[in-house]
């Protein structure tokens, strides 16, 4: 259920092929017989400097999107269970999504993404569709060195992805690591109902509902479990800035997803000098 780390035999999906209109986009983008291209970019005017201190010029807003019909699974009423098919749709969504964008970065000739974005909405035109898009700023490197690896690409040649903030981008390039992907892991959970007998001897009593309990635990678990197999197949060192997101989807109340995601990372040197934080009193009120 890892999607980039584990497919059926023979059904590895192919390269997503770019629209025209995307073509013609990032045609605009790329430097003219002049050698001027102009950027463009979601990145706030400080995290822009930091990108470009740290040795990356942007090249352009790339994205990628995939409306998907999420089909349904029954759950059991009083069993605790992992909605398999469920898991599966949410994961390929955000995968598709994910793809497109890293297709156009490398329509631009890019070596990564930063300030990546994965948002899911479900649609009025249908309660089990949903649009999931990706959106990041391409990035080259400019200056900056990859280390013994010789490029910024990470192992499946493809440019680096990363949901870090401009800011945290720059530590991290100068603190001597680069990164490698943005990973993730989702996990779908029936969290079963209590039976009436239970639910009415907990009336008014303070009590740890055991099987809530362990059901959520289980569901947290194999989200982050399939997030770091993603960081372990990119060898990565670790994963940096992780969240792990709960959200419903509109699938009822006993019914939620669990979702991990963080950018995993790779040394670029063997030291690291890490800058001490420096103390800095604002002058408003």
């Amino acid at each position: 259920m890892t999607g980039r780390t584990e497919h059926a035999p023979g059904s590895a999906p192919a390269e997503p092929n770019l629209s025209e209109d995307a073509m013609r986009r990032l045609a605009q983008l790329r430097p003219d017989d002049g050698g001027g291209s102009m950027f463009t970019s979601d990145l706030t005017v400080n995290e822009f400097l930091l990108v470009r201190e740290a040795g990356f010029r942007p090249l352009g807003l790339v994205l990628g999107c995939s409306v998907y019909h999420v089909g349904f699974q029954i759950g059991r009423w009083s069993k605790n269970q992992e909605l398999t098919k469920l898991s599966q749709a949410m994961y390929d969504a955000r995968e598709l999504a994910m793809s497109r964008m890293e297709a156009e970065a490398a329509a631009l000739g890019a070596d990564g993404i930063v300030g990546v974005r994965l948002d899911v909405e479900f649609k009025e035109f249908g309660s089990d569709i949903a649009e999931f898009i990706a959106v990041g700023t391409a990035v080259r490197a400019d200056g900056a060195d990859p280390g013994p690896a010789g490029t910024w690409l990470n192992n499946k040649g493809k440019p680096f992805t990363s949901d870090l903030s401009g800011q945290e981008f720059w530590t991290l390039v100068r603190a001597g690591y680069a990164p490698l992907d943005l990973v993730m892991g989702s996990c779908v959970y029936h969290v079963a109902h209590q039976g009436f007998v239970q639910a009415l001897g907990n009336t008014g009593r303070n009590v740890e509902i055991e099987p809530f309990t362990q059901a959520l635990y289980d569901a947290r678990e194999l989200a982050m479990s399939r997030m770091q197999a993603e960081g372990r197949a990119l060898g990565a060192e670790g994963i940096v800035a992780v969240r792990l997101k709960q959200h419903t989807h509109g699938w009822g109340s006993h019914t939620t997803e669990f979702f991990a995601i963080g950018t995993a990372v790779r040394p670029l040197r063997e030291d690291h000098v890490i800058d001490r934080p420096t103390m800095v009193l604002g002058l408003d009120d």
